[in-house]
C-alpha cells in the first residue's frame, strides 16, 4: 500500500537538483550512441550484438540508478524504490547480454529488461504526472520502452540486424525525447541560478 503523501512530503520528495539535466543528456547521448550503431553497423555478428545491446542495457540502467537522488526521490520510499528496481533490471539485462550470446537471448533478455523498465517509467510518469518535472518524459519513454520490448520477440527469427534494428529504433526515439528533456532541465537550471 502506498503512503499518502502530504502536501509538506510533496514537496521534500520533488525537490530536484539543479544538475538533473546531467543524467538525462547522458542517457540520452547513450541512446543515440547505441542508435548510431545500429543504423551504421551493416551486418553485425551476435558478438557484436551482444556487447553492443548489453552495453547500452548497462549504461542505461547505471545512469538511471545515479539520477534517482538528482530526481528528489529517496531509494527508500516511492518512487525511488521502483525506480531502482528498474535501473537494476536494466543493469543486470545489460551484465546477462554481454555474457551471453544468441538472437534468443538477445530478443527474450532485452525485452525484459526493456519492457519493465518501461512498465516502471510509465507508471512513475501516470502516477507523478502532476508532481515531477520528469513525468511527461516518463510516459513518453515507457510508452517507447514497451513497444520494444513487444517488438524484439517477432524479430528473434531474423537474425541479429534484425533485432538490433528495433532495439535502435526505440533507443533512437526515446533518445531524441530524453535530449529534449535535458537541455530543458539544464536551460531552466542555468535561469535558475541567474535570479537574484
Amino acid at each position: 500500500m502506498n503512503q499518502s503523501l502530504t502536501p509538506a512530503d510533496t514537496a521534500a520528495d520533488t525537490a530536484q537538483q539543479a544538475d538533473l539535466w546531467k543524467p538525462v543528456l547522458l542517457r540520452a547521448l547513450a541512446a543515440l550512441a547505441f542508435g548510431a550503431l545500429t543504423i551504421f553497423w551493416p551486418s553485425p555478428s551476435i558478438q557484436v550484438m551482444g556487447w553492443a545491446g548489453g552495453l547500452y542495457l548497462l549504461g542505461t540502467g547505471l545512469l538511471l540508478l545515479w539520477g534517482i537522488p538528482k530526481t528528489g526521490y529517496t531509494r527508500n520510499r516511492m518512487p525511488g524504490k521502483i525506480l531502482s528496481a528498474a535501473g537494476a533490471v536494466l543493469t543486470g539485462a545489460g551484465a546477462a547480454l554481454v555474457l551471453l550470446y544468441g538472437d534468443r537471448v538477445f530478443g527474450v533478455v532485452a525485452a525484459l529488461g526493456l519492457g519493465l523498465a518501461g512498465a516502471v517509467e510509465l507508471y512513475c510518469g501516470v502516477r507523478y504526472r502532476a508532481r515531477h518535472v520528469l513525468a511527461r518524459d516518463w510516459i513518453a519513454s515507457g510508452i517507447v520502452g514497451l513497444g520494444t520490448a513487444v517488438c524484439l520477440p517477432f524479430f528473434i527469427s531474423l537474425g541479429a540486424h534484425a533485432l538490433l534494428g528495433v532495439a535502435g529504433g526505440g533507443a533512437i526515439i526515446s533518445g531524441v525525447l530524453w535530449v529534449l528533456s535535458g537541455l530543458t532541465l539544464r536551460h531552466d537550471a542555468r535561469g535558475g541560478s541567474r535570479k537574484p
